[in-house]
């Protein structure tokens, strides 16, 4: 409970500076991102639990990664984060998950995501802004990846790459869990107004 109230308190804390950075309102923030004002007053309180799609939606808008918004310090020289340390961000209803382990430094981070479904469980991502680019790596198992209405079947082994500022999503296939490793390259510059 108190990591969790720990984790909520550092998003309030890395929301509310990264929308002052970028000069925005609650109401003006609220609008672009497409998050209802209410649930932005709350998520700067640190009260609720904001969904990963609503911290994808912010970080987009605000031009940052998700990292940025639910990590606590800073990069070291050096980092290592374990599996069983990172807490998931999306949780499917088959008990899937999606885990972000950690974001690279830079003027043009990347997301490493760690993802687990299950066969018929998907998950759909709204369009990211252009420039942005995922990649998905199937380690174990197999899965669909749709890309502006396009399956894509992918099996243990296969790599895809895919401008994502379009709708996108991942579905398990197949009889056994799906193990995949994800990337999302975000382009380098300041955020563009939405």
């Amino acid at each position: 409970m108190a990591d969790t109230a720990q984790a909520l308190n550092t998003v309030a804390r890395n929301v509310r500076a990264a929308r002052t950075r970028a000069g925005l309102t609650l109401d003006q923030l609220s609008l672009r991102a497409q998050v209802s004002k209410g649930a932005l007053v709350a998520l700067e309180k640190a009260q609720g639990n904001p969904n990963l799609a609503t911290l994808v939606r912010l970080a987009d808008t605000l031009g940052l990664s998700v990292s940025a918004l639910v990590q606590g310090s800073g990069p070291t020289r050096v980092q290592v984060v374990e599996a069983a340390a990172v807490t998931p961000l999306w949780t499917g209803g088959q008990g899937g998950r999606a885990q972000l382990m950690l974001t690279t430094a830079g003027p043009a981070p990347v997301e490493v995501w760690r993802w687990l479904l299950h066969p018929g469980e998907e998950y759909t991502s709204h369009p990211h802004p252009a420039g942005v680019v995922e990649t998905v790596s199937v380690t174990a198992g197999s899965m669909v990846l749709a890309v502006d209405g396009v399956e894509h079947p992918l099996p243990a082994g296969a790599t895809a790459t895919f401008d994502a500022d379009v709708p996108h999503g991942y579905r398990g296939a197949g009889s056994g869990p799906c193990e995949l490793l994800m990337t999302v390259h975000l382009p380098p510059g300041p955020p563009h107004p939405a």
